[in-house]
């Protein structure tokens, strides 16, 4: 008893553990697969980095700047910036870069796996349009920008 011979109560709150700067990441990934789906039917152009028309790379910095991942401007240096991982644990939100003898010309933001393929959300070409489009080549790797 305290003196007085009162009871004294302990009050225990329960705090919610704090989001670990991993999940964070991870949702901040989420968003920005999400915000560059909102962007379909949006025109491609060269050098565009919204928020009208995109090129492959502008769409992925306004995507993932918008989400609060900075990344660099052009496809080379994004796929520079990310943590190459194995195309089998690739998962949405993740990001595509096809490469050639030149090496990377594309990139696009990973989606899900359909029938064996990679389904992508892109803004490829003079005269298109983002879209969902599943891969034409197996010629790409893919990169993360979320926490190992």
């Amino acid at each position: 008893a305290a003196p007085g011979g009162t009871t004294s109560a302990t009050t225990t709150t329960t705090q919610k553990a704090p989001v670990s700067a991993k999940r964070q990441v991870a949702d901040r990934v989420l968003k920005a697969r999400d915000i560059a789906m909102r962007q379909r039917g949006d025109a491609y152009a060269y050098g565009a980095a919204g928020p009208a028309s995109f090129d492959c790379s502008g769409l992925i910095r306004y995507a993932y700047s918008r989400a609060g991942i900075p990344v660099p401007r052009t496809s080379s240096a994004q796929a520079g910036a990310a943590r190459r991982i194995a195309k089998e644990d690739m998962r949405p939100g993740d990001l595509m870069f096809f490469y050639g003898s030149g090496g990377v010309y594309h990139a696009a933001i990973f989606l899900r796996w359909s029938r064996g393929q990679a389904l992508m959300v892109h803004s490829p070409r003079p005269g298109s349009r983002v879209h969902v489009a599943a891969s034409w080549t197996s010629s790409w790797f893919g990169g993360t920008l979320r926490r190992a």
